[in-house]
């Protein structure tokens, strides 16, 4: 396997990333990509920037494979996780835990003592990983307005 190389987003990383996420989101049968309900990637390392975070990424053989933001939240010492998605031909690998321990650096640099993330039910697997990097979830879920009416579970863990 070519080497996976992780570095921070640029703006130019929108499209690559939306591809990224329609193919996460196309093993989940309901699980509708709909480009227009993630305005973000037009200019996404720019959205994170002001956000008070960053988005990095995951490239093999110069093909985006992976990506993970942080930002800040209107709490204090609080960070958010957000577009945690990684293709499916390179998870079990290592990949996410990288990329996770880079955000909570971050978030530690930033003398945040709690991250937080919302995820859709759906994705299983990203619980798993979760549980095992230490977020616990909260009771409860959130229904977002999105073309497929999603649902989240919210998980938090101290830092």
């Amino acid at each position: 396997m070519p080497e996976i190389r992780i570095r921070r987003a640029t703006d130019g990383d929108g499209p690559a990333i939306g591809r990224l996420i329609a193919d996460v989101f196309a093993e989940y049968p309901t699980c509708l990509f709909v480009a227009d309900e993630f305005p973000e990637l037009a200019a996404v390392a720019t959205h994170y920037a002001r956000a008070g975070g960053m988005l990095q990424v995951a490239e093999r053989a110069g093909q985006l494979v992976g990506s993970l933001a942080i930002t800040a939240t209107t709490l204090p010492r609080r960070f958010e996780l957000a577009k945690v998605y990684l293709a499916r031909d390179v998870r079990g690998r290592g990949i996410a835990t990288c990329l996770l321990n880079e955000a909570l650096a971050f978030a530690r640099e930033h003398e945040a003592d709690t991250i937080e993330l919302f995820t859709d039910t759906r994705f299983l697997d990203g619980h798993r990983f979760y549980e095992r990097h230490g977020f616990s979830r909260v009771p409860g879920e959130r229904w977002i307005a999105t073309a497929d009416g999603a649902w989240e579970y919210h998980y938090v863990r101290s830092l």
